[in-house]
């Protein structure tokens, strides 16, 4: 990727529903450039936008699976979870012998879950779920993609005010279906999709991504810009130096993700660098020097089979 390239890509992390012709005001280039490179980039895979619900919002609560196989189990399984709707980020690991995912359910409501529906076969020799308690850095917000220097980056950066609890309705759903395939689908494909007045889209899709309910994300391929070396960390961490630990974390570039979770590990976090000279330096130096962390199990990324949207979009 050139600085074109670059620029772009963190445009649209900032906001990834800004009009191409305010994108291209702020990298100096045309609108037609704008609108070319960003063809090119999604064509390949390198990037996409989508629209995803904050569960948080909208009453549910996130957990973290990981499940260790059988070799000859794992990508049959990690397809299966990756074809379900209220999966995220299902990646295979240490070689084909684990899976990890994210999952959102209402489990106060009595709703059925991944949870309640995981296989229990021999293929399956280990599964542990961990309730995700907190989030500092969601990988949306990766500061590995950040490249435009302040002053260019406010003029694009959108911003809410977040809501405890927003109610959504069936017109709501059939909004974030089509904006999970694409979450720069337009005003006119929205109404279409909703049965809704261009008008009122536009209003109820501002106050969906105002309230925090609604997250428009970039969803990128981090071997696609370069980044071959992508881990899951899991670290025990001193009670007492938790939050300070997760805060240091989610300031390192290497990190696209943090969060507290429950269970016998209590902090999370995926680690994306150039190679795996990299990620040694940053595991054997940086989260070294970090007293409250106890113990640390790492379990490199082999294979992603989904992000946040449906796979194949």
């Amino acid at each position: 990727m050139d600085s074109v390239d670059e620029g772009l890509v963190h445009a649209l992390q900032l906001d990834g529903r800004a009009p191409f012709s305010q994108i291209a005001k702020v990298l100096d280039v045309s609108e037609q450039t704008v609108a070319r490179r960003y063809r090119k980039l999604r064509s390949t895979g390198a990037i996409r936008v989508v629209g995803g619900a904050d569960g948080a919002r909208l009453g549910y609560t996130s957990w973290t699976i990981r499940l260790r196989t059988t070799p000859d189990a794992a990508l049959a399984l990690g397809t299966a979870l990756a074809g379900r709707a209220d999966t995220f980020y299902v990646h295979l690991l240490s070689g084909g012998t684990e899976i990890s995912c994210f999952t959102q359910a209402r489990l106060e409501a009595g709703e059925a879950s991944l949870l309640d529906r995981l296989p229990r076969t021999g293929k399956v020799l280990g599964l542990s779920a961990h309730s995700l308690l907190h989030g500092f850095v969601i990988p949306g917000g990766w500061a590995g993609l950040a490249v435009l220097e302040e002053e260019r980056a406010a003029r694009l950066r959108f911003t809410s005010s977040p809501e405890d609890q927003v109610t959504t309705d069936s017109a709501d759903h059939a909004l974030l279906d089509a904006l999970a395939a694409d979450g720069r689908t337009g005003h006119a494909d929205l109404a279409t999709a909703t049965g809704w007045s261009e008008s009122t889209v536009r209003r109820r899709l501002d106050h969906l991504r105002r309230s925090g309910a609604l997250l428009i994300q970039l969803e990128f391929d981090p071997r696609a810009l370069g980044y071959r070396a992508q881990a899951r960390l899991w670290m025990s961490v001193r009670p007492a130096g938790l939050v300070a630990v997760a805060e240091a974390l989610a300031t390192h570039p290497e990190i696209s993700f943090v969060g507290v979770t429950t269970g016998a590990t209590n902090l999370m976090a995926e680690v994306i660098c150039r190679d795996n000279a990299d990620l040694y330096r940053y595991l054997t130096e940086r989260i070294a020097s970090l007293d409250a962390i106890q113990t640390m199990e790492t379990a490199p990324v082999t294979r992603t089979l989904k992000r946040i949207g449906p796979p194949g979009c």
